[in-house]
């Protein structure tokens, strides 16, 4: 079961427009450009330039996002992920009409390659949206008995993912963005969804994606990749990659 983060910007939503959920839209070459990408080498210098430019206003320059979910957790999100998220937002083939014109600014599948890099040497907050209900203890010990039936085998028992599958880091995601996503791909609102992520999720009510997400946000992030006491790690600056 795989889910995929998305990259969200505190922007009014632009019109939108016939042409870049077109097939044959000019720019819809997702696939090559991802491609071309993963074959090259980040330069985590010239990615932090990139991402503090376009990104950090709305993600933060921690990578955090928002915890009430309106802006996701990128913080060592795999680079392999972000490079396929990113493709698939400037090409059309993910719609987001809200992030579109912030990912066509990066100038070419090397500067892809950079941001993503450098997203992946951020350290992952401690302070993700976790669900807050009053049953939340009964939410996550019932989403633990789907996850593991269902999810798992993708995304890991730890939400680590799987970088070469383009399984993303679900462990330190926020809950109301988990949710949300898992619900749009469920309804067929998220076209660039796995094709096996979309068989699982409709096989499941409102009540039970609620409690996959409320157990995947209480998934306990490795050490390695967690903020320490506000600071990017115990070093002082952003992981090892």
């Amino acid at each position: 079961m795989a889910l995929i983060p998305t990259f969200v910007v505190a922007q009014a939503p632009a019109e939108r427009k016939a042409g870049i959920e077109v097939r044959d839209y000019p720019g819809n070459t997702a696939l090559a450009e991802r491609g071309e990408a993963l074959k090259l080498k980040g330069n985590v210098r010239a990615g932090q330039a990139a991402y503090e430019e376009y990104c950090a206003a709305c993600h933060l320059p921690t990578g955090g996002g928002n915890p009430d979910g309106s802006i996701p957790q990128l913080a060592g999100q795999h680079s392999s992920v972000v490079i396929k998220q990113l493709a698939d937002i400037r090409s059309g083939q993910r719609y987001n009409p809200t992030m579109y014109p912030f990912a066509r600014k990066l100038a070419n599948p090397q500067a892809l390659a950079d941001v993503a890099a450098y997203v992946q040497t951020l350290c992952i907050p401690r302070d993700s949206g976790k669900y807050a209900g009053p049953d939340a203890a009964e939410m996550v010990a019932g989403g633990k008995l789907l996850y593991e039936k269902e999810c798992s085998q993708c995304h890991q028992p730890n939400g680590e993912g799987v970088a070469d599958r383009f399984y993303p880091v679900l462990a330190g995601q926020h809950y109301a963005y988990l949710l949300r996503q898992m619900t749009d791909i469920r309804d067929g609102k998220r076209a660039n969804s796995h094709a096996d992520m979309v068989k699982v999720a409709r096989n499941y009510n409102h009540d039970q994606l609620l409690a996959i997400a409320a157990y995947m946000a209480s998934l306990n992030t490795p050490t390695s990749m967690l903020m320490t006491k506000g600071s990017m790690c115990k070093a002082g600056g952003a992981r090892k990659g």
